[in-house]
């Protein structure tokens, strides 16, 4: 299996780039599209949680915008093989002092890449950058 092979890693990160310009856009129809429309997607949140696209699609548009000035840290795509691919990133706003975390598996699919499960949190105290918890 090939790890990290670039042109599906730039394929990857097109599509993760494309999900999150529409979260911060707030365009339910848009994130919703980045997702597999299975009932077997699975998606956690920070207080939430949807099993299935449809699910996910009534929930996602009862929800209010992101705040302004959402920033990623530390983004990483990791792919295996031509059709499977992890992305992880820490992400924040402007005057928050915690930074949540997030993590998307990704597929291709004969439609594109979709997300197939993801898991965003926000630890109660985040350690500060480069800090580790023992």
């Amino acid at each position: 299996m090939e790890i990290d092979r670039a042109e599906v890693v730039a394929e990857v990160t097109a599509a993760f780039a494309g999900y999150e310009q529409a979260l911060v856009d707030g365009d339910a129809d848009r994130i919703c599209g980045y997702f597999w429309q299975s009932d077997r997607t699975v998606r956690f949140g920070l207080a939430d949680h949807q099993y299935g696209w449809d699910e996910q699609r009534t929930w996602r548009a009862a929800q209010p915008a992101l705040p302004p000035g959402r920033r990623l840290v530390d983004p990483v795509v990791t792919t295996f093989g031509p059709d499977l691919a992890v992305v992880t990133t820490r992400f924040g706003y402007p005057g928050a002092a915690a930074t949540g975390r997030q993590t998307q598996t990704w597929v291709r699919l004969p439609v594109g890449w979709r997300i197939v499960t993801a898991h965003v949190s926000e630890p109660a105290c985040a350690p500060a950058d480069g800090d580790t918890a023992t």
